[in-house]
Order: structure tokens, then sequence, then C-alpha cells
């Protein structure tokens, strides 16, 4: 893969990123979420803070890599993937909703796509980690 194809895989999973949290990043649109995706536990304060603390963080993440896409933001981007992919199997092993599934599914995507050129020897991701 190239830089170039590379960086464009790391731009995809940022906006893939700010469409689907941009929702929990604040009380009133996580709020709406929150009814929209229905079945989960009833609306509580705690709750509702994770959830804006998770979206705030992952939109600004996702505008650093839309903005300044660079090959050391794929390699976090792709080891934070596996973190998430990881804890929502835990979720659905505790009885999640399954439309859960289809998130696992995308982050487990993504995480592929931005690690696997990593462990190739004489990628060309070594060098320009923050090109």
């Amino acid at each position: 893969m190239t830089i170039t194809s590379y960086l464009r895989v790391v731009r995809a999973s940022a906006w893939y990123d700010l469409v689907v949290t941009a929702g929990f990043a604040t009380p009133w649109t996580y709020a709406l979420v929150h009814d929209a995706l229905g079945g989960l536990p009833e609306l509580d304060p705690v709750q509702t803070l994770y959830a804006n603390l998770l979206g705030s963080v992952v939109v600004v993440w996702a505008v650093l890599r839309i903005v300044r896409p660079v090959a050391l933001h794929g390699l976090l981007d792709g080891v934070a993937r596996v973190l998430f992919t990881a804890w929502q199997g835990y979720a659905l092993a505790q009885g999640a909703p399954r439309f859960l599934w289809l998130f696992l599914t995308v982050e487990a995507a993504f995480g592929v796509l931005q690690l696997a050129p990593w462990g190739r020897p004489g990628t060309e991701l070594r060098g320009p980690l923050v090109r």
C-alpha cells in the first residue's frame, strides 16, 4: 500500500468516526441518538456523561485525522480500533443489543486496514510517521 492510499484509509476511517459519533458529543444530541437506538437502558446523567466524553474525544480525534492525516495517526487509530473491537465483543457477550455487531465489523475492518501495512517488511509507512 502506498502512503497516499494509506492516508486515504486514515481519512475515510476518520469520516466514519465523525458521522457515527457526532451525536454522542452533547447531552442534547445523545438523547436523540439514545431514543433512536432503542433497547438501551434508561437514560441517566452518568451514562450521558460517558457518552459525551467518548463522543467529544472521538470527534476531535476524527477532525485531526481529516485535517492532518499522517501515518502515525493511522497506526494509533488502528490500535484504538483493536481495543474498541475487544470491548464491543465483550459487550455483545454480556448481552448488548445485536446491532452492535455492525459497528464491531466496521471497527475490525478499519483496524486491519490501518495495522496490516505496518507488519509488512519494507513498508514505506515506517519512514513518514509524521508526513
